[in-house]
């Protein structure tokens, strides 16, 4: 083994909990990324696409940023592979997603689509992309999350807009139904174990925080459902939930509805750990707004993925993080600092920041 490898490993092992140094891990890299208004070249009479449609110009360029990001999340001196699952919020339609991952600097990698059309107004969707190399969906299903105007907390004074959101919780006159984004559920086959994957992007801020927090609440309590299913089935089961949440670790949805932990040592079985609280803690962000950070883009997970007795002989959580690397960065101006978000000017990444986990496994 070369010394600087033999170094490399030396680390990494002492990080997963000092095993001894003939072992051998295997890395994977799963990720969520939001890409900001992913819409195509024409104009869908059936949705309020009218202010996103890309000249083909842009479309390439947006195609060419995005790539750009996904073929390098997570890599690392132990980790050379891009994702092998990723969660996307903010997609048109199921074709942007396939000229996606027809760009160079994926089509290598071999990514298949999970994807649903949802009943959202500026129809963005949710979708997945994995590695069918090391990933293998079983079964896939989307899950509406019904919510209604009569939902929302009317006596909330905070009159906070984010005006991006052009058409986010836009109420249907004669239903009263808010339309948004369906919850996506994908189990699969990694290396012989069964993991489920739920990709989110709930209810925006738009109308305040506080009047708009029931619906993030009722998003939640479906995700809630959704895993307490498979859980039921399985109490074991290994079940991701990721997504743009619009809310960060420490709300009412997070911490009281889906009553995900910070620490490890308070997550019981059932229960779910959420490595973005001790990012935010740090400083560590997806996104900033008022030149404070927040964390939106959480991958939320069962307890069956923490490491118990340094157990590593299946798939179990290592670390996370936050991909963003200075090129995704905006350099100059009065967002130096941000995500390098789409403007006037052409489409930038995203306003978000990717989040990423690793999953190791010893091998013989």
């Amino acid at each position: 083994m070369k010394i600087r490898n033999f170094i490399l490993l030396f680390f990494m092992l002492l990080a997963l909990g000092s095993f001894a140094q003939n072992k051998k891990m295997a890395v994977h890299t799963v990720a969520f990324y939001n890409l900001e208004n992913f819409f195509d070249t024409e104009n869908d009479p059936k949705i309020n696409d009218e202010d996103f449609i890309y000249t083909p110009a842009n479309y390439a360029k947006k195609i060419d940023n995005l790539a750009r990001v996904i073929s390098g999340l997570g890599l690392s001196d132990v980790q050379k592979n891009a994702p092998i699952v990723l969660g996307v919020s903010e997609i048109e339609n199921r074709r942007v997603l396939e000229d996606l991952i027809k760009h160079p600097l994926l089509i290598n990698l071999g990514y298949g689509i999970v994807h649903f059309d949802s009943p959202d107004r500026r129809g963005i969707d949710c979708g997945f992309l994995y590695q069918k190399k090391y990933f293998s969906p079983t079964s896939y299903q989307n899950y509406p999350l019904i919510i209604s105007e009569d939902q929302t907390d009317k006596k909330a004074k905070d009159k906070e807009k984010n005006e991006s959101d052009a058409d986010d919780n836009a109420v249907d006159a004669q239903t009263k139904r808010i339309y948004t984004r369906d919850q996506i559920l994908m189990t699969g086959i990694l290396d012989g174990e069964e993991m489920s994957f739920i990709v989110n992007h709930w209810p925006s801020r738009r109308g305040g925080e506080k009047k708009s927090s029931p619906l993030r609440e009722a998003a939640a309590a479906l995700n809630k459902k959704i895993i307490d299913s498979l859980q039921t089935i399985n109490p074991k089961a290994k079940v991701f939930t990721m997504g743009d949440l619009n809310d960060g670790p420490f709300n009412k949805s997070i911490k009281e509805i889906l009553g995900a932990k910070g620490e490890v040592e308070e997550v019981k079985p059932l229960g779910l750990y959420n490595p973005a609280e001790k990012m935010l803690k740090k400083g560590i962000g997806t996104l900033a707004h008022r030149d404070a950070w927040d964390f939106f883009d959480q991958i939320i997970f069962t307890e069956a993925l923490l490491p118990r007795n340094n157990d590593y002989s299946t798939w179990k959580y290592w670390k996370a993080g936050v991909y963003n690397k200075p090129f995704m960065i905006q350099q100059t101006g009065q967002y130096k600092g941000y995500a390098l978000r789409n403007t006037s000017e052409g489409p930038g990444f995203s306003d978000h920041f990717p989040s990423y986990i690793y999953l190791v496994k010893e091998f013989k």
